[in-house]
């Protein structure tokens, strides 16, 4: 059974930074595209980072050189460095493959930037 746990959430200042990170269990992670995804109050969840097997990685345009993918294949990790975090970046913050299976969400993190 695939599970992912997000984990790295918290209450942040505008400016400042956090590291998420997604545990893989299960078989799915090394040879997929992984993603993060968030979803804030009111609107619908919304892609913001990818990565392949590879370490190729893309970005939304919305936080395009503040975020930074990574992953370690070896641990079935995946992390979403964040700096210079907006309230605008305020969210559940989710890992799952790209695309998306709806089976393996998660409970997700909770990402708050006060201003």
């Amino acid at each position: 059974q695939v599970q992912l746990v997000e984990s790295g959430g918290g209450l942040v200042q505008t400016g400042g930074s956090l590291r998420l990170s997604c545990a893989a269990s299960g078989s799915i992670f090394s040879l997929n595209i992984m993603g993060w995804y968030r979803q804030a109050p009111g609107k619908q969840r919304e892609s913001v980072a990818v990565i392949t097997s590879g370490g190729a990685d893309n970005y939304a345009d919305s936080v395009k050189g503040r975020f930074t993918i990574s992953r370690d294949n070896a641990k079935n990790t995946v992390f979403l460095q964040m700096n210079s975090l907006k309230p605008e970046d305020t969210a559940v913050y989710y890992c799952n493959l790209v695309p998306f299976n709806t089976a393996y969400w998660g409970q997700g993190t909770q990402v708050t930037v006060s201003s």
